[in-house]
């Protein structure tokens, strides 16, 4: 990363922004790590514990338009500030009174998708301040906070072993004050007009076939990147009768891959062009999964085939947020929240689709290669795209 990088744009602020999308998505991630213990306290089936780890998913996916939306209205800044209050009142809330039923569950799961809600403050907040030769790379520093699950995965399976798995979200509250307090002080939304988008804005942007394609490309980087983050906790356990705490731990090492390759593949994305890291990114997932489906090995080629998926999924989220900018600069805000949304809903039914699949078959083989189909399709769809974007483009400043 060279010198231009750190002189082009706002260090404090893209600091802020990936600790405040860093501990949001920590605590939008708990139930995913706490599924087992969660699902024994509460009697819940395989199918249920899937839908209960893919409703936060589901709900930030949805609150990432709305979010989007209040962003242009009152700014990044704000806006962040107000979400990660109502995210600290919702645990405080869990904590207090008690999740004693499958609706109580159900409803903490939408609460916390203001917190999945967060990456339409923290990209946009950070992207904002910087040229697109370095967007690649700024909003994959500003993204690595999807690093919050390895936290989750790590703590929470120990602090509910020693506590209970009610009493992680009243200690989560501790480090999200923290954060929030830094994020007021440090984080200043670029300078500029703002333009306030009108629902007729989106509507307009998906009357665009790229659109389409963008949020396709990232319901599969990010989608697999998040529904995997919460299942596996699930999967780990149920394929190899491992305890909370060493699904936890392995599904830690599965995520850290992730999050380590978000920003590496803005910035391989920046030097190679997104286009090409994406289909590497496709091709590659599209082997491990299907790999993966098999069960062969044990737990030890299990795990290492997911790392190696979840390395290629981060850099893929990188990837395709080097490309938006290059195809939708004026419309960054609108796609920001468009994209991020089809991302969290494709997370949600990936978790939600492995759950029932488990349910209904007993194993989780066919809903893995039907994601590895799903990526080989991205692939043979990117590779029909690829030329058209790259004759029609005109950024000339980055790589497509």
């Amino acid at each position: 990363m060279d010198r231009t990088f750190w002189r082009a744009g706002h260090t404090p602020t893209l600091f802020s922004a990936f600790l405040y999308f860093d501990l949001s998505f920590m605590v939008w991630y708990l139930l995913g790590p706490l599924q087992v213990p969660i699902a024994q306290s509460l009697h819940l089936n395989t199918q249920q514990r899937g839908l209960m780890v893919a409703t936060p998913i589901l709900a930030g996916a949805l609150l990432r338009l709305l979010m989007g939306v209040i962003v242009d209205h009152l700014g990044a800044k704000r806006t962040g500030t107000i979400a990660q209050l109502l995210v600290i009142l919702s645990l405080a809330g869990a904590w207090t009174v008690g999740i004693t039923s499958y609706a109580h569950i159900l409803l903490l799961g939408v609460l916390l998708g203001i917190a999945g809600a967060s990456f339409a403050v923290a990209l946009p907040l950070a992207s904002r301040w910087y040229p697109p030769q370095h967007q690649g790379t700024a909003m994959g520093i500003a993204g690595a906070g999807n690093s919050g699950t390895v936290l989750a995965a790590l703590f929470a399976p120990a602090v509910a072993a020693s506590f209970g798995w009610n009493a992680v979200f009243g200690l989560a509250c501790l480090p999200l004050l923290l954060v929030l307090a830094l994020y007021v002080l440090l984080a200043k939304d670029a300078p500029g007009p703002r333009t306030t988008k009108r629902l007729s804005d989106y509507l307009a942007v998906l009357k665009e076939k790229d659109a389409w394609w963008f949020m396709f490309f990232y319901a599969m980087t990010f989608g697999g990147f998040s529904g995997f983050a919460s299942a596996l906790p699930g999967y780990f356990h149920d394929q190899f009768g491992f305890e909370a705490k060493t699904a936890g731990l392995y599904t830690a090492a599965c995520v850290l891959a992730g999050s380590i390759m978000r920003p590496l593949g803005g910035l391989l994305a920046d030097k190679m062009g997104g286009t090409r890291s994406l289909l590497g990114v496709y091709g590659a997932c599209s082997i491990l999964i299907a790999a993966a489906g098999f069960n062969q090995g044990g737990a030890s080629l299990s795990l290492l085939l997911f790392i190696l998926a979840m390395l290629c999924l981060g850099a893929g989220n990188g990837a395709v947020f080097q490309l938006v900018p290059q195809r939708f600069a004026k419309e960054i805000g609108v796609m920001t929240g468009l994209i991020g949304m089809a991302g969290g809903v494709g997370g949600f039914a990936l978790a939600a689709s492995l759950g029932f699949i488990k349910q209904s078959t007993g194993g989780y083989a066919a809903g893995l290669w039907l994601f590895a189909a799903l990526c080989a399709a991205a692939w043979l769809s990117l590779a029909g795209v690829k030329q058209r974007w790259r004759s029609n483009w005109s950024v000339a400043t980055a790589r497509v």
